[in-house]
């Protein structure tokens, strides 16, 4: 268990994370809004933090056939699906909202962690993640003004559930940083025959700008997450990530104007509490631990 300022530090490092993550995002929704295709903004986020992130991986000769395993495969084609879509939901919807519909991941990564991995989580957990999960419903509004784009942004959600599924079937076999390059390399190979389509927009300075933003936001935010994990439990690191939501409203604000409807605003607090109380949890779980290793 983190003492509290070994948790502050990783409480720092993981919204920096998410914040990268978002700065990402926006400046992709940007792009979409600006007419660029997704699929085009998704092919160069990955080509250019492969590009940024391969001098850093450590990989190896040896470790070139374990890109062609089915699993990481299967894993990196969770992640390809999940940029595709949440670009695509961020092309008509406020970025909040599709990240309120995102966090639908957790409780899909819940249920294929009970069917497949065997996992047996706590009543308490099961209860945060409802609460989460009825958070999702406010945002998304099944039947009451749901729209592509918040299927899209449910979608988006549903393949990171699944490929934190992966991720952790595969930790144990491979190094973080190997992961990380792996979904990197194989999302720029797979993408680039859409990427390189003949509507490819003129490049300018504006749109390399937005480009190399989407793709520097990305790729920071996410090796900071895998920095982070080597630091602390996912069971730690998965409720710190829901403080994504703050910073996704405060960019819709401040970018778009995107202010939350009060529906919206319900649901993006309800998943706000399922992320806190899932915190809480595990650091009391942690508590109780120690306490009866020192008995």
């Amino acid at each position: 268990m983190l003492n509290t300022p070994d948790l502050l530090r990783l409480i720092t490092t993981v919204f920096i994370a998410v914040t990268c993550v978002v700065i990402g995002d926006t400046a992709g929704k940007l792009l979409t809004v600006g007419g660029v295709d997704p699929i085009i903004v998704a092919w160069s986020r990955f080509l250019l933090a492969a590009l940024m992130l391969l001098p850093f991986s450590g990989l190896t000769s040896r470790e070139l056939p374990a890109l062609l395993n089915w699993r990481v495969l299967l894993r990196a084609a969770c992640i390809v699906c999940g940029i595709c879509s949440i670009l695509t939901a961020l092309r008509s919807e406020p970025i909040a909202n599709v990240f309120g519909a995102f966090f639908v991941g957790p409780l899909v990564s819940y249920i294929l962690a009970i069917l497949f991995l065997g996992e047996r989580p706590s009543m308490q957990r099961s209860l945060l993640l409802a609460t989460g999960f009825a958070g999702v419903m406010l945002v998304v509004k099944p039947g009451f003004g749901s729209s592509v784009g918040m299927i899209f942004a449910l979608a988006a959600g549903t393949f990171y559930g699944a490929y934190l599924v992966m991720t952790r079937t595969l930790a144990g076999s491979f190094r973080p940083r190997f992961l990380l390059i792996s979904q990197l390399l194989i999302g720029a190979v797979v993408l680039m025959p859409f990427g390189l389509r003949s509507d490819f927009p003129v490049p300018d300075m504006p749109l390399l700008a937005l480009l190399l933003i989407s793709a520097v936001g990305s790729a920071v935010g996410n090796y900071l997450l895998v920095m982070a994990s080597r630091k602390a439990e996912a069971s730690l690191i998965a409720p710190l990530v829901y403080s994504q939501l703050i910073s996704a409203t405060g960019l819709g604000i401040v970018v778009f104007g995107d202010w939350p409807d009060l529906v919206s605003l319900a649901g993006l607090l309800l998943i706000a509490v399922s992320g806190l109380g899932s915190l809480l949890l595990h650091q009391r779980a942690g508590k109780a631990r120690l306490a009866k290793m020192d008995a």
